[in-house]
């Protein structure tokens, strides 16, 4: 066999890792564990069986650990229907196809040619069966962008994960995962679709409005608020600014928009607790002054007409760039009720997003845990997640064991 193709193919993919570092994560000087994911195997003995890891499971029952927040990516090869925007396979669009050697590097599958979709799906696997028996990802499904006439817009969407492989694959692998659909409010069958989700056993609906095109506070998105609510399933949207694909309409990740789904009787999760950006201040007119999303989404879960309703997923909350918004997510006890537990899986994957050492310096981890995390990362960042957040602290508050035992919120 002749190594060379995958040499070049190796080459190509820190080239691209290098080239999108600048943009990717500059917050930082040169990332403590590198760029490029080592992808190693199972956890070792002495990692797997460390007390610090086995302590992060104490109060916690396993079977109800449902990571409510990963994604599900390929490039199609499989048939599965997964669509990339070519701009993110051509080199004359370098962030775009930074980010996608990033994300499948983070998952371990950049060198798995003609068969992307099933490795990416493996490494899954691996890594939930290293936490412990009955943990759960939740896979989201991605859905096109639409314009205004209810058409799909591939020139403005960047990514594609179809509900029926989300659904085929959880099915397929009912021990490791479970779904969530993804359906844009716009569609001709907006309503048609979300109810054959449902029925297809979709546990909630991902949103991502900055990138899909979705207006949260738009009438055209009345229909769809009232058949969520009448289905009672979850509405899991991304508030603040996004930067892991392209957008066109960062105003729409603000999260006073979507008092319109919590007014029609939507339990709306708000990704990453909006931990990153500004938005306008809405409350003070449309041209309102720019504040920061997180103090938002404090005002929204703040507001009593709003509990019961309004919840916070701390996908990516650890990572560098968001970490900020951290303290204050401890601190606040009386919400971690309506806090849910969610990876971002690849993200933990991708290197230079993550600083242990950073999360000392915050002080919300004690200098001793460094290295033992930085290990475990090396290994399943799933594990390394979950660890990682089960040792925050600020004094002697914690993140409440309840906001990891996600799975009664998706099957009340």
């Amino acid at each position: 066999m002749n190594p060379e193709p995958n040499r070049k193919r190796r080459r190509l993919l820190y080239a691209g890792l290098a080239a999108g570092l600048g943009a990717v994560a500059l917050w930082r000087l040169w990332p403590e564990q590198g760029i490029a994911n080592p992808c190693r195997a199972v956890l070792p003995p002495h990692l797997a069986n460390h007390e610090i890891v086995q302590a992060a499971w104490s109060g916690i029952d396993a079977a109800k650990v449902w990571d409510c927040h990963a994604h599900l990516a390929g490039n199609g090869d499989s048939g599965s229907g997964v669509w990339i925007n070519p701009e993110a396979e051509s080199l004359l669009h370098p962030l775009q196809y930074a980010q996608r050697l990033f994300y499948l590097n983070a998952a371990c599958a950049n060198e798995a040619p003609g068969r992307v979709d099933r490795t990416y799906v493996e490494r899954m696997q691996k890594l939930v069966g290293g936490m412990r028996p009955g943990v759960k990802l939740m896979l989201l499904a991605f859905d096109y962008s639409y314009g205004e006439d209810g058409a799909v817009s591939l020139d403005t969407s960047s990514f594609h994960a179809p509900n029926e492989y989300a659904r085929r694959i959880a099915a397929s692998y009912p021990g490791y995962f479970e779904w969530a659909a993804s359906v844009h409010p716009y569609r001709r069958d907006a309503v048609t679709a979300l109810e054959e989700a449902r029925r297809g056993g979709a546990r909630a609906v991902k949103w991502l409005p900055a990138a899909m095109g979705i207006d949260p506070a738009s009438p055209r998105c009345d229909a769809f608020y009232t058949a969520l609510a009448r289905l009672d399933l979850p509405l899991i949207t991304h508030g603040g600014m996004e930067r892991a694909v392209n957008v066109g309409h960062q105003e729409f990740g603000n999260p006073l928009r979507l008092r319109r789904a919590l007014e029609h009787g939507v339990r709306v999760v708000i990704a990453h607790c909006a931990s990153m950006g500004e938005d306008r201040d809405l409350d003070r007119g449309a041209n309102g002054p720019l504040v920061s999303s997180f103090s938002l989404f404090a005002r929204l879960m703040d507001d009593p007409r709003y509990v019961g309703g309004l919840y916070g997923d701390l996908s990516a909350m650890t990572q560098s760039n968001r970490a900020g918004a951290l303290a204050t997510v401890i601190e606040r006890t009386e919400w971690h009720p309506r806090l849910l537990n969610g990876s971002d899986y690849p993200l933990p994957g991708i290197m230079p997003l993550y600083s242990v050492n950073y999360m000392v310096e915050l002080g919300l981890i004690e200098p001793a845990l460094a290295p033992l995390l930085s290990e475990i990362r090396k290994h399943n960042p799933l594990l390394f997640d979950f660890v990682l957040k089960r040792n925050l602290s600020v004094g002697r508050r914690r993140l409440a064991a309840g906001v990891f035992e996600t799975r009664p919120f998706f099957t009340r």
